[in-house]
């Protein structure tokens, strides 16, 4: 069984990490105990700090959706890496929550969420970057952001 570096695998996909969040309450980003990592909801954080900002079935398509939800990933990435230094330092994914900021009638919330999910399968590979995960749809996230994930993982 070959070990997937996680590290190289974020620089061979040429992917750029937004910078690490602050918490805008009183929570932590992260939690590490025994050998998992609790992540705290994160957002669609980009490269200039700014959020990515919208509501899908309204503002946005899936498709935006989608992307808003990788970029949560990547921002999530960004935050294990400030806590723990290297993306290495992960086992697995064991569980991806997706919130969708979205319409009434849209339904389609599992395929927004696969932007963050296929992310993680790309940098930990299919068996350890899949977890088990719940996509469900809210009227309303913080700051009008159109995704929010939390996630658990296990530590190397």
């Amino acid at each position: 069984m070959t070990t997937i570096n996680a590290d190289e695998k974020l620089k061979e996909l040429n992917l750029t990490l937004p910078p690490a969040p602050s918490p805008l309450g009183v929570y932590k980003p992260c939690l590490v105990d025994g050998n998992y990592l609790y992540l705290s909801g994160h957002g669609p954080v980009q490269n200039d700090k700014s959020l990515i900002i919208g509501r899908i079935g309204a503002d946005m398509d899936m498709e935006a959706g989608k992307l808003a939800a990788r970029q949560v990933g990547l921002t999530m990435l960004a935050t294990i890496k400030a806590e723990l230094g290297s993306l290495n330092k992960i086992k697995r994914v064991i569980k991806v929550l997706g919130m969708v900021n979205c319409t009434p009638d849209f339904k389609r919330h599992p395929y927004v969420i696969n932007g963050c999910s296929e992310l993680f399968a790309s940098i930990w590979g299919a068996e350890n970057g899949v977890g088990v995960r719940s996509a469900v749809g809210f009227g309303s996230l913080p700051d009008n952001i159109p995704v929010e994930i939390e996630a658990l993982f296990e530590l190397a």
